[in-house]
């Protein structure tokens, strides 16, 4: 089976360096060694390119900044920046507040296969647990089982099973369509098939759903969505929700793309 050669980890972000330093230090601490990494930055203060800055420096691994002006939620663009910027055959987005396990890029390349996409799962974190940890600048990679048992039973993570068990490459490709499951903050997909939707589309400005529409665009275009949980989890930082007044415009946008078997966005890569 063909697999992926270099991987492009694209992670976007949105002043909040604190969580996007967690989340790069776990990057730059792979298992996998052929993959770069370019942070997607929607707008941020300087402190995040400062965060960037530093940490590049640190190390000879490709990770550079795509910024783009502060017009608002535009999380479709920022990701098609990414992209336009990445020099891997494969991609996987994450989120600039979701910390990778050591075996993120290695997981992901593995269930890598011609004709499907991944969308992976996280374990989602509480609010004190979250602060404990940057505060702190706790490993999260480091922590072993039983601290993450111990946090399971205290309320701090709501999941211990995708933490404990590894599911082989078996059953996960999925042939018919469902909107279940899919995350935005962790999936991936070959280039190639990102170029031929077109990437995001840029018509979703504000929160919600662009991420579905993706899939769903991907599926129109005959590549299938294969499970990644029980391999590919991250750590979710908590934080605040955002402003979901666009929510059930975007809904809309996204049905529309389901009934008229639509494949590139109308606004995307190639603008």
């Amino acid at each position: 089976m063909l697999r992926p050669t270099t991987i492009s980890l694209i992670v976007s972000t949105y002043n909040r360096p604190d969580a996007l330093e967690a989340v790069l230090r776990a990057c730059l601490a792979q298992d996998d060694d052929d993959y770069e990494i370019i942070v997607t930055d929607d707008g941020s203060a300087d402190t995040t390119r400062q965060c960037i800055e530093r940490i590049a420096a640190g190390t000879r691994r490709r990770l550079i900044h795509v910024w783009q002006p502060d017009d608002g939620f535009r999380l479709s663009r920022a990701r098609n920046q990414g992209v336009l910027a990445a020099r891997g055959d494969y991609v996987v987005f994450l989120d600039g507040d979701c910390v990778p396990r050591k075996d993120f890029i290695s997981s992901h390349r593995r269930l890598a296969q011609p004709g499907c996409m991944i969308t992976g799962s996280r374990v989602l974190l509480c609010p004190d647990f979250t602060r404990a940890t940057l505060a702190e600048r706790r490993d999260l990679q480091a922590v072993g089982l039983d601290s993450w048992w111990r946090a399971w039973r205290a309320g701090n993570i709501q999941k211990i099973l995708q933490l404990a068990i590894r599911l082989p490459d078996l059953g996960r490709v999925r042939n018919g369509f469902t909107m279940r499951r899919i995350k935005g903050c962790n999936m991936s997909a070959w280039r190639s098939d990102i170029e031929r939707v077109n990437g995001f589309d840029e018509s979703f400005c504000g929160w919600g759903h662009e991420d579905a529409d993706f899939v769903v665009r991907l599926f129109n275009a005959g590549v299938r969505r294969k499970d990644g949980a029980f391999a590919t989890e991250v750590f979710h930082l908590w934080h605040k929700e955002r402003e979901r007044d666009q929510a059930a415009h975007h809904d809309r946008l996204v049905h529309e793309s389901q009934v008229n078997k639509v494949i590139r966005a109308p606004v995307g890569l190639t603008r």
